[in-house]
């Protein structure tokens, strides 16, 4: 198998370097990632400036772009051989609920789903056991290499900051979603001028049974199934049925 891996926090990140490793154990792997933390860039590709790529090491690979824009360089012409699969991860920290939506780890593993590959991110939902993530990781990918699942998948994966043999299993969830985001801070620069820090974001709303949130909660694995489709298909008859309305 050959997997293209990336993330969002950065090509000389802990978790990047730890997955690498131990995937590369399983598979052949290479690198495309950014070369400097891009958290939370979601989606967004670089249109107006051009991206350059810089060898670090063997199969090794930085670029002076966001998580998105370094799996479309690679899966569009960079790499000469297309992988089998695009890894992005590990995070640090979670990826629960909404964060998906600002989740530059999700975007990255969104972009290969894009272009026709499956997909999953891994998160550490803390800051300590990494390794518990690479395992559960290669756990994974070395399930899909024995039986696949259709290409449109995407996998959010979240992993509780616990060593692999206190982890209480692996469970099938949705997406929970948080309370409102912390207010900003507001402070002043050196010249005296006011800026203002983005708030931390808020805890679990929706965090029960059933949910990421609710999984990590109980020591779990969250593995979340996650579409590009966002159209809210239910409301479309009550949509246009409001258009037509007098």
């Amino acid at each position: 198998m050959k997997i293209l891996v990336s993330n969002d926090d950065g090509y000389l990140a802990t978790g990047i370097n730890v997955l690498t490793d131990a995937l590369s154990g399983i598979a052949d792997v290479v690198v495309v990632a950014p070369d400097r933390n891009r958290s939370a860039a979601s989606n967004s590709l670089t249109l107006s400036d051009p991206l350059r790529v810089s060898k670090v090491a063997e199969n090794r690979y930085r670029v002076n772009g966001t998580p998105s824009d370094c799996v479309h360089l690679a899966l569009t012409g960079f790499l000469d051989e297309e992988p089998d699969l695009v890894v992005s991860g590990i995070n640090h920290g979670a990826n629960l609920g909404d964060d998906v939506i600002y989740s530059g780890t999700v975007a990255a593993a969104m972009e290969g789903r894009f272009l026709g590959l499956p997909t999953i991110a891994v998160s550490l939902v803390g800051n300590k056991h990494f390794d518990t993530a690479a395992r559960v990781a290669t756990d994974l990918v070395q399930r899909l290499g024995q039986k696949s699942l259709p290409s449109e998948f995407i996998f959010n994966v979240n992993v509780p900051d616990r060593p692999y043999d206190e982890l209480t299993g692996m469970i099938v969830s949705r997406l929970g979603f948080r309370h409102k985001s912390e207010p900003v801070v507001k402070s002043k620069d050196p010249h005296g001028r006011t800026i203002y820090w983005v708030g931390p974001a808020g805890k679990g709303q929706d965090s029960g049974k059933g949910t990421d949130f609710y999984a990590i909660d109980h020591g779990a694995v969250a593995i979340t199934p996650l579409k590009v489709d966002l159209t809210r298909h239910e409301a479309l008859t009550q949509v246009a049925e409001w258009l037509q309305s007098d």
